[in-house]
């Protein structure tokens, strides 16, 4: 490894330097273990501690096969998958490694006792497997964590919809928590060269995700001048939405849980806030009663805020707790689309207010190859910024996972995994220089910069 590091950190080494490096026969992982699946058994979800289950563990290095590339990773992220795979829930995703075992022998690698976790990464490849050519050993990468066969015709005009499509790091082993992965070579973008590998791999999975929510036709269809409300608009995937409706002419109307986090959203340039906690919005009367003179209120809130509007586009992620009170406050005609259920899977809304007002459920999960790449341009550009606030050694991401589940953050959580140390891996100073405030805004113990 540090043969690898120390190439890395040259920044003259060749693709042949890189493609003679020796390879290690392990290396570590952020790992859970099919042996602890019982251990939170009667513990309700929230008491759940992903700090007893991820472990650093040493795994055989997996060889790419066709069509794949083994990557040295420098920096990763936490992203909520990684919280649900910690905790074992909806499922334990060994079932989720089981099943895709069964597709070919080549598969079957990733049936383990030990499922290293990550969606995202930044880092540089290692070797690539028969039938790449894009990409060469000493490449500066970004990896989306799409991963699909394309047998079918079915995911061949969109590439979500194929048969077997899983998302790489949560259904897939040998994900980015860790400092060598496993990927398809159609999962690599070129990193953004004014980025430090830790900024650099923030953006992936929920940037992306947050494309096709809202800009992507297969979403919403933001255009300019609609209102977008959107649910947790500092963290991990609200923060991206934020930026993405800034950019393209909408009116984000951010919804937030605290003055901390509405000054990060007016530091992204968003003028309509609401403190749900501090304007006290309880939607929820009991474990069972929804309260609708709360929609109502919430929605008059609203239209203080647009001069008199209804929402276009609902971005909904938290499930259970909120969806009631988004299909209720989307105008005639509007949107919810939805990608997550993080307080909760079984939504309840007023039927009503769905049918009557024409309104429209999308369902959005992730990004195809397309969204994904166009998401990753725009931060190659400087137009979208890495929303990144801490940052844990690999050694504590049960830490960093805890930290998201608990809500104990603001944008993304990073992970160092070969970086040696935060700020390495810029090569545009130039256009860093532009962007050094954006870049910097949800960094803890830094003041917001407009």
């Amino acid at each position: 490894m540090d043969e690898i590091i120390n190439a890395v950190s040259r920044g003259d080494a060749s693709s042949e330097d890189f493609g003679g490096l020796r390879l290690p026969d392990s290396y570590r992982g952020a790992v859970v273990r099919r042996e602890d699946v019982a251990m939170f058994e009667g513990i309700a979800s929230r008491d759940k501690d992903p700090r007893k289950s991820l472990q650093i563990q040493d795994v055989p290095v997996p060889l790419p096969g066709p069509g794949e590339a083994l990557v040295a990773v420098m920096a990763s992220s936490v992203n909520y998958n990684t919280v649900w795979s910690s905790i074992f829930e909806p499922l334990p995703t060994f079932g989720f490694l089981e099943r895709y075992a069964r597709l070919s022998p080549h598969a079957a690698r990733h049936d383990q006792p030990y499922h290293v976790l990550g969606s995202d990464l930044a880092g540089v490849v290692l070797r690539t497997g028969p039938g790449v050519n894009r990409w060469r050993p000493g490449d500066r990468v970004v990896a989306h964590c799409l991963s699909v066969e394309l047998e079918s015709a079915d995911g061949h005009d969109d590439t979500m919809l194929d048969p077997e499509q899983r998302i790489w790091g949560f259904e897939t082993n040998f994900g980015g928590l860790a400092e060598l992965a496993l990927v398809k070579s159609n999962q690599l973008m070129p990193k953004p060269g004014h980025l430090s590998w830790e900024e650099a791999a923030a953006p992936g999975l929920v940037n992306s995700t947050a494309y096709r929510q809202l800009v992507s036709r297969n979403g919403a269809g933001m255009k300019q001048g609609d209102n977008v409300l959107i649910w947790g608009a500092s963290g991990g995937l609200g923060s991206y939405a934020t930026q993405l409706a800034l950019a393209g002419g909408a009116n984000p109307v951010c919804v937030v849980s605290s003055e901390q986090k509405a000054e990060i959203c007016r530091a992204m340039g968003a003028e309509a806030v609401i403190d749900r906690d501090a304007e006290g919005y309880r939607f929820w009367k009991d474990e069972e009663t929804q309260d609708p003179r709360e929609w109502k209120r919430f929605g008059k809130r609203i239209r203080e805020l647009t001069g008199g509007e209804d929402v276009d586009i609902v971005f909904e992620h938290p499930g259970r707790e909120t969806f009631g009170a988004s299909v209720y406050v989307t105008r005639k005609g509007g949107t919810v689309v939805t990608c997550a259920s993080t307080s909760g899977f079984r939504h309840e809304y007023d039927n009503r207010y769905l049918w009557m007002s024409l309104k429209r459920i999308v369902g959005s999960h992730f990004a195809n190859y397309r969204e994904a790449w166009e998401a990753n341009r725009l931060v190659v550009k400087g137009k979208i910024h890495p929303t990144l606030s801490r940052v844990y050694p690999l050694e504590e991401t049960g830490q960093a996972a805890y930290d998201v589940h608990r809500n104990l953050h603001q944008g993304k959580v990073g992970v160092l995994c070969l970086a040696p140390e935060e700020g390495l891996g810029v090569t545009d100073h130039d256009l860093r220089a532009r962007h050094i405030g954006a870049i910097n805004r949800f960094r803890e113990g830094q003041a917001p910069t407009p």
